[in-house]
């Protein structure tokens, strides 16, 4: 890969997506196929439950828990998941655009109007 600046700076989702096809191919080989990815997309959030319980749950952490990083964690879960958004054809960007769009239509007043969130 040409230089880990380009990983270093600032990119939009889109750049993210190109990246990560990048390093798949030079790297990486190939992408695992689609099934794999999803296995491990459930493996990578669960590792970040993990983390979650014991940083802000009332789980207690045993030694290995606290060798893990949650940032680390978080960005392996977004890797899976642009691994699979790039196989699958989906624009990350414009679909994250298009579910806020279809989140602010629908949500404009639900939470100004829920009483749980008051207070």
């Amino acid at each position: 890969m040409c230089g880990s600046s380009v990983l270093l700076s600032a990119m939009t989702i889109k750049e993210a997506q190109q990246q990560v096809d990048l390093w798949i191919n030079t790297i990486g080989v190939r992408y695992f196929n689609e099934l794999t990815n999803t296995a491990i997309l459930m493996e990578e959030v669960g590792e970040v439950a993990r983390i979650m319980a014991r940083v802000y749950g009332e789980q207690s952490s045993k030694e290995s828990d606290l060798q893990k990083s949650l940032p680390d964690e978080m960005a392996d879960v977004l890797f899976v998941l642009i691994c699979l958004a790039n196989q699958t054809g989906i624009d990350l960007e414009e679909a994250l655009k298009q579910n806020l769009l279809k989140k602010t239509n629908r949500d404009a007043q639900r939470h100004q109007n829920n009483q749980k969130l008051k207070g």
